[in-house]
């Protein structure tokens, strides 16, 4: 059986391939194909991976977003972990299936946790009592992550995301799937590789700093290349999505406060909103929305005030969600599509005085909605850095503090992604030494995947 590394080199499309990435490209160029994903609807992080680790649509393995309202808790939640979320059987099952002896090293792929995968690795804060949050990951068997912080350090989250955001957490990510490969031999590895997600977020595609991040990654996904091909192992890269510019904020959810469709309460002078009491509100996430919406007698009127709202593209009821299989119970009443200059904010406050504590911290489980604001300082805060200074070590003295350092403010961003009706050349790709044809279907990965380990369906 042949063994595989797939490489997950977030936000890469063919036209950033073709830019400061020397070795990729060349690697690329010298018998591999190049083929183009069309992306699944919505084209975010852990609905693209499922769909690929699947070979299924959204409406059958569930992950309609990178989070959706859970109806039994009356929340809005993103970012959860356990793999018990993906309704389909996985790539590692198939596989197992088919030859017993197949084994599987997920690392940092997403819904990593509790899974039937043999090794995993994934990040886990620690959370203290008093508040504080510390870098770690968590790991199955649990000695690799002793193990590998014993011989390349701690995890890097605050590398990982946030405003330090840097290669040092890809490049940790490519140390740590070595050491694992190295330990344990598995047939299938899967790596993934954040590092252009942030800056093409932050500031699109043209900024100057995207040739540097390009080149970053680019010596990450040549260490780990030679690595995998000096062990005999076949490597594939892809991504799951490309990322366009897009700098016009949607504030949704204020939208629907507007028209008394949302409910806040009010806890020390800061609104918290209040899903399960709401009409109407939308889970964000990058161009695209869920609109959930408690009475449906209220889908029209819904329907007719999000219609009118410049920058939405498409706004999917029951046949549309059908005809992107968004059909699924997590799915929203209404779910909304950005165009192509324009995104989603979580944002519901109509005053920022009254904005919760939460909003300008970094803190991905409490905000009802994605925020790629994170990736900021605020601008408007003088003496930041200082004033960082100041609160890391009123932490490490044992003082309770607010790290508030993210602005409100949410035309920092300029990048984005979620939607896919976009330009092959912004598309995600898929490189490999298979005969894989100019065009890909999302759900079609999950069998090039197997082929690349000699296993078919």
């Amino acid at each position: 059986m042949q063994q595989t590394a797939i490489i997950n080199v977030v936000g890469l499309s063919s036209e950033l391939l073709q830019q400061n990435m020397p070795f990729l490209s060349k690697w690329a160029a010298d018998n591999r194909k190049v083929s183009i994903i069309n992306p699944v609807l919505p084209a975010v992080t852990c609905t693209a991976q499922s769909t690929y680790l699947t070979g299924k649509y959204p409406n059958e393995h569930g992950i309609v977003a990178n989070g959706w309202y859970f109806k039994d808790e009356c929340e809005l939640k993103l970012w959860r972990q356990s793999n018990h979320l993906v309704q389909a059987p996985k790539i590692w099952d198939v596989a197992k299936a088919k030859d017993p002896t197949f084994t599987c090293a997920n690392m940092f792929w997403w819904y990593n946790m509790y899974s039937s995968v043999d090794y995993c690795v994934t990040p886990r804060p620690q959370y203290f009592a008093d508040g504080r949050k510390m870098p770690d990951c968590y790991s199955f068997p649990m000695d690799i992550r002793h193990r590998l912080e014993k011989e390349i350090g701690t995890f890097p989250l605050f590398n990982f995301w946030g405003p330090q955001t840097s290669i040092i957490s890809s490049q940790w990510i490519a140390d740590a799937s070595r050491k694992v490969y190295e330990w344990y031999n598995p047939t299938m590895t899967l790596i993934y590789l954040p590092h252009l997600d942030y800056n093409l977020q932050r500031h699109g595609q043209t900024h100057p700093s995207v040739q540097k991040d390009l080149a970053e990654i680019d010596t990450v996904c040549k260490g780990l290349i030679q690595f995998f091909e000096k062990n005999e192992v076949a490597v594939t890269v892809l991504s799951g999505y490309g990322i366009t510019n897009a700098d016009q904020p949607i504030h949704i959810n204020k939208i629907l406060r507007e028209n008394d469709l949302i409910s806040v309460r009010e806890e020390r002078g800061l609104e918290l909103l209040d899903a399960g009491t709401s009409r109407a509100v939308a889970l964000s996430d990058h161009q695209i929305a869920h609109i959930y919406i408690k009475n449906k007698a209220d889908i029209p009127l819904v329907k007719s005030i999000l219609s009118k709202v410049k920058g939405i593209e498409h706004l999917l009821d029951e046949s549309g969600k059908k005809e992107y299989h968004l059909d699924h119970e997590r799915s929203g009443d209404l779910v909304a599509v950005a165009d192509k200059d324009s995104w989603f904010t979580y944002y519901y406050w109509l005053d920022d005085k009254k904005a919760p504590d939460f909003a300008r911290i970094i803190d991905i489980h409490k905000k009802p909605g994605y925020d790629p604001v994170e990736m900021f300082l605020d601008p408007k805060k003088k003496l930041i850095f200082p004033r960082i200074a100041l609160k890391v070590l009123k932490k490490k003295l044992g003082f309770r503090m607010l790290m508030d350092v993210i602005p409100l403010d949410a035309t920092l961003v300029k990048g984005s992604h979620g939607r896919i009706n976009v330009a092959d050349k912004d598309k995600p790709v898929f490189i490999s030494n298979l005969n894989t044809p100019k065009h890909l279907e999302a759900v079609e990965v999950f069998d090039w995947l197997l082929k690349a380990s000699e296993l078919s369906k």
